[in-house]
């Protein structure tokens, strides 16, 4: 039915996108897919999601774009318009930013409509009845959005008015179960689908708690971010943070983004590794290295402290103090 008609699909690399995607494929719609992705991502697949939803798009013959949405994001999370869902996820925003991207292409290089793998009543911040409407109301994308998935419970779009689609081959999916989706991925032969049902750090109560900190002493940008994914956080004062290592990946990971006036406070042999970041005099950095010698595993607590060209060796005495109070 689609024949000549071309539109973007928005493939995150989920269960439900990759349904819709294959649905409009075999319609004969000639698809792109976009991929966005944030700072806030996550997947727990060691090959992460990229590479699966680059191998289903090759899989399916579909060119597929990354488009990152980094600095504008951040702007959206400081001060979203319709707020935030459960933790600190701007849903309904994110969304109106990816699909103004996603209209943006599509006029320019003459796409005809969107599709998506939302699922009406999925999420209740971003994927009721209202929301929806809302999202196409602020992308100016009205009825030129179609949703596969649930397609049977909302309004006709105008794919399928015009008849570029066959409604009757879309579907009647709501709600949060998911045993439909994954029915339908057996039968389509989709296995390998990274982040079933989301994968935004915004979502997680202990990373948003991190993120209100820096919010709340405006240190918001991209560096600081990566730095929320690693170690133990502690906050000694208005303009001062103190990030220790877990392990060797996290330390080798703070030292890659350790800037040029952090101060690293670590063990001789750099098992453990903490960067200070701010404002710094020498209570501050004597109290730090008492922080960092906790988890140094030795009899003694022999802390280097690497400050720009100098270096100093503090020892510091066996002590009980609780630092959790401070543990963001």
């Amino acid at each position: 039915m689609g024949s000549n008609i071309k539109a973007i699909v928005l493939l995150s690399g989920g269960l439900d996108s990759s349904l819709a995607t294959k649905i409009i494929v075999e319609q004969g719609i000639e698809l792109m897919a976009l991929n966005f992705f944030t700072p806030f991502c996550r997947c727990s697949r060691k090959k992460g999601c990229h590479s699966v939803v680059k191998y289903f798009a090759e899989k399916l013959g579909i060119p597929i774009r990354r488009i990152f949405l980094g600095e504008e994001y951040l702007k959206i999370i400081k001060n979203p318009k319709y707020g935030y869902g459960k933790n600190l996820n701007p849903c309904i925003d994110c969304r109106i930013l990816m699909l103004k991207k996603a209209k943006e292409i599509m006029e320019k290089e003459g796409f005809s409509f969107i599709v998506t793998g939302e699922v009406l009543n999925q999420r209740p911040k971003s994927q009721t009845l209202n929301a929806l409407k809302i999202i196409e109301r602020e992308t100016g994308l009205e009825g030129l959005i179609l949703r596969p998935l649930s397609a049977n419970f909302l309004s006709q779009t105008i794919p399928e008015k015009n008849g570029w689609v066959d409604r009757g081959k879309l579907l009647s999916i709501k709600g949060r179960s998911r045993k439909m989706q994954i029915f339908l991925a057996d039968i389509y032969g989709i296995k390998d689908y990274p982040c079933p049902a989301g994968g935004c750090l915004l979502t997680d109560p202990a990373f948003s708690k991190r993120m209100k900190d820096l919010m709340e002493f405006d240190e918001i940008n991209l560096r600081n971010i990566e730095l929320l994914k690693i170690g133990r956080h502690f906050r000694l004062s208005a303009h001062t943070k103190l990030i220790v290592g877990r392990d060797d990946s996290e330390n080798k990971k703070l030292l890659f983004l350790k800037e040029m006036n952090d101060i690293i406070i670590r063990s001789e042999n750099f098992q453990v590794v903490g960067i200070l970041k701010g404002c710094v005099n020498e209570n501050i950095m004597n109290f730090a290295a008492k922080i960092v010698a906790k988890y140094i595993y030795l009899n003694s607590k022999k802390v280097v402290v690497d400050w720009g060209n100098d270096k100093k060796i503090l020892y510091v005495n066996e002590q009980k103090e609780d630092f959790s109070f401070l543990s963001i």
